[in-house]
């Protein structure tokens, strides 16, 4: 692989609702710029960035996917991520590793949920975004309403860089071209908005172009268009068609050209220690620095093993050179450092400071690793990426006596690969629960499972994901004495419960004075209250939302052990709960309903069936119908069943987690009743 600066390097992910065009306009790219000798097709399982058995049968992008081009002496990587809701959390994935993100959007269909939802997402990470409107050939009459639908939806800075003319793109900023036609708009109008954005971050070179009337050039502009970009104050928007080839070769300038470089773009916010004592950390981007990367994605085969992905933030990777993870005192040598092009790996001489690279057969490296040369960075940590809560699971087990331990193992790598997936224990009803963020998210998973870990499991509908929590303060004392011959047990706590704001979780305080319990015992105490909080108090839900603070209790100079305080916080954590006012919570969902208009009126009246209630509704440009609307988790766990039956098949849904809230009180004394 030949040799390149931090300066030269371009890091982009590849986001877009799933037939927006995403796999079809990297194939175009790699093609473009000589990459690859024939471009591949999706519905032939020959595309390079779906490579993996289960995305050539389902012909869709279910994993992110890297890929590499390098072209008029820069190297731009790109990650293909999957375009499908239930995969929404696996696109947000590679965020932390790019400056910029390309959205692409079908010019057939418009913007679409998964497109609203990366928007929001990538702009709240400070990402560069590039709007792709792909598939433009056949759809020329609608890209000027879809570019003001654009323009409405994400903002007037939302500008092209370029326009549709008669089979081709004109550029209107890099080299407009003034005289010639477009299917909309004119060059000099769009040329004109984009420099004016652009000179808003410079007052001096505003004062150039509007007070002497001086022309600039692109090279003038690159600086505000680089903070332009930063901040949001510009989304470029370009037109392809990926199968025509069409503005495929303005789009490989434009991306080098305009979208920002590993020192150019927003870095995300390391910080050094933990809880108090934390502090930001600011990158140098040298490779002189010492080195540090993070890993961002972890990929684990059978036969391979662990792959960990990572961005080089700061310092030169080489081979031979050795490295600490996290907090870990023992190095690792880096032995194998990679390039991923698909499904080769190509071994590097070097990652530099903006690379995005791979580590193979490294099994202290997870998701958050962060890789550094010296134990003064053992802190160092980017705060995890907020994906999307998983709401839907599955109760699984094992079908073969013996297979119980080989099924944790597996569902930990599956966890470990994709961290929107989570493993939670129903302690009461005795069940582990695959959580994720849709039924083909778990049935993808647990296909992996069987196909490539050739694990196969038991599946059933699991209990609903109900919490508890309190709505006043309470107050108890207990006593665990035990005496039964030989050294007995004697432990006193009384502790006091207080319910906290929603997501706050759990807080644990001690105001013990006087060695009332002595110092090694409290832990015990925190013990104690943590074991009771898994089982709840009215339905057997783990409690959440609470702060429990230690007042007084006694201790026996000879009795008093460990275990005799776990039991007396435990009691006297579920007295203090039982005179708390304890609720039931139950997860509410925000769904998003697409329809044909005659058929809203079915649809609302079952959500309101269902205890839930319609938020608004929206005309979406094929002329369909958006019915937003919030309803319990438990009410809609079959919602498919009855949209299939009211739209015959041809009505569309997606579901995200929105909050926990009380269960209705008629609601709750059925559940405590059914479960005395």
């Amino acid at each position: 692989m030949a040799e390149y600066r931090t300066g030269q390097i371009r890091n982009f992910a590849v986001l877009g609702h799933t037939g927006a065009g995403k796999s079809s306009l990297l194939e175009a790219l790699l093609f473009g710029a000589r990459t690859i000798a024939q471009k591949g097709r999706v519905d032939k399982g020959t595309n390079h960035a779906d490579f993996t058995a289960q995305e050539k049968a389902h012909q869709h992008s279910l994993e992110p996917s890297f890929l590499n081009i390098d072209h008029d002496g820069h190297h731009i990587n790109l990650i293909d991520t999957p375009g499908l809701p239930d995969f929404f959390g696996r696109a947000l994935q590679p965020l932390p590793a790019v400056e910029s993100v390309l959205l692409v959007i079908n010019a057939a269909t418009g913007i679409e949920s998964v497109t609203a939802r990366a928007f929001a997402a990538v702009r709240a990470q400070g990402k560069a975004v590039m709007l792709v409107v792909n598939h433009i050939d056949g759809n020329e009459d609608r890209l000027e309403a879809l570019l003001a639908d654009i323009q409405q939806q994400f903002g007037p800075r939302c500008l092209p860089v370029n326009l549709p003319g008669d089979d081709c793109v004109v550029d209107c900023y890099l080299h407009p071209a003034f005289e010639s036609a477009t299917r909309f708009s004119d060059v000099t109008t769009a040329h004109e908005q984009l420099v004016e954005t652009v000179l808003e971050e410079d007052d001096k070179l505003m004062e150039l172009y509007l007070e002497q009337g001086e022309n600039l050039s692109p090279e003038q502009l690159h600086e505000p268009l680089e903070i332009a970009l930063r901040m949001g104050h510009l989304v470029p928007v370009c037109f392809t068609s990926a199968e025509q080839d069409t503005g495929i070769p303005e789009l490989l300038e434009l991306l080098i050209q305009l979208m920002p470089n590993p020192r150019e773009g927003n870095p995300p916010q390391f910080v050094n220690g933990t809880g108090d004592k934390v502090k930001p950390v600011d990158l140098s981007t040298k490779s002189t620095d010492h080195v540090l990367a993070h890993v961002f994605r972890v990929n684990i085969d059978p036969y391979f093993g662990r792959m960990a992905i990572m961005r080089v933030y700061q310092g030169k990777i080489t081979n031979g050179m050795k490295l600490f993870a996290g907090v870990e005192r023992k190095p690792f040598k880096v032995t194998h450092l990679l390039s991923l092009q698909g499904d080769k790996q190509v071994e590097m001489g070097q990652a530099v400071p903006g690379d995005i690279c791979a580590l193979a057969k490294i099994d202290e490296l997870e998701v958050g690793s962060v890789l550094h040369e010296s134990h003064d960075e053992d802190e160092y940590h980017l705060p995890p990426l907020v994906l999307p809560q998983p709401i839907f699971g599955l109760a699984v087990s094992s079908k073969r006596r013996g297979d119980e331990q080989k099924i944790a193992e597996v569902l930990n790598k599956l966890v470990a690969e994709d961290p929107s997936l989570s493993i939670a224990r129903n302690e009461a009803e005795g069940q582990t629960v695959l959580q994720g963020l849709g039924d083909m998210h778990l049935q993808i998973a647990l296909e992996k499972a069987l196909q490539v870990f050739k694990v196969d499991m038991h599946t059933e509908k699991p209990a609903v994901a109900y919490r508890e929590t309190i709505l006043s303060q309470g107050q108890a004392r207990y006593r665990h004495k035990k005496q039964s011959g030989g050294a007995g047990q004697f432990g006193e706590v009384e502790l006091r419960v207080e319910p906290l704001p929603r997501g706050e979780g759990f807080k644990f305080e001690s105001r013990v004075v006087g060695g009332a319990i002595p110092g090694q015992f409290i832990p015990a105490v925190e013990k104690g209250v943590k074991e009771a909080m898994k089982a709840g108090e009215l339905g057997g839900y783990p409690v959440e939302d609470i702060k429990v603070t230690v007042l007084d209790g006694k201790h026996h100079s000879v009795d008093s052990k460990e275990i005799a305080f776990v039991m007396a916080g435990k009691k006297a954590f579920m007295d203090a709960v039982s005179e708390a006012k304890p609720v039931i919570l139950e997860p509410i969902v925000q769904m998003q309903i697409k329809v044909d208009s005659a058929q809203v009126g079915d649809i609302t009246g079952d959500i309101s069936s269902r205890r839930g209630f319609v938020c608004g509704t929206e005309s979406d440009n094929d002329g369909r119908v958006v019915v937003s609307v919030e309803a319990p988790l438990a009410t809609v766990d079959d919602f498919a069943t009855r949209l299939k039956s009211i739209t015959g098949g041809e009505g569309e849904y997606t579901m995200v987690f929105a909050r926990y809230e009380p269960v209705p009180e008629h609601v709750q004394q059925q559940m405590v009743s059914e479960k005395a």
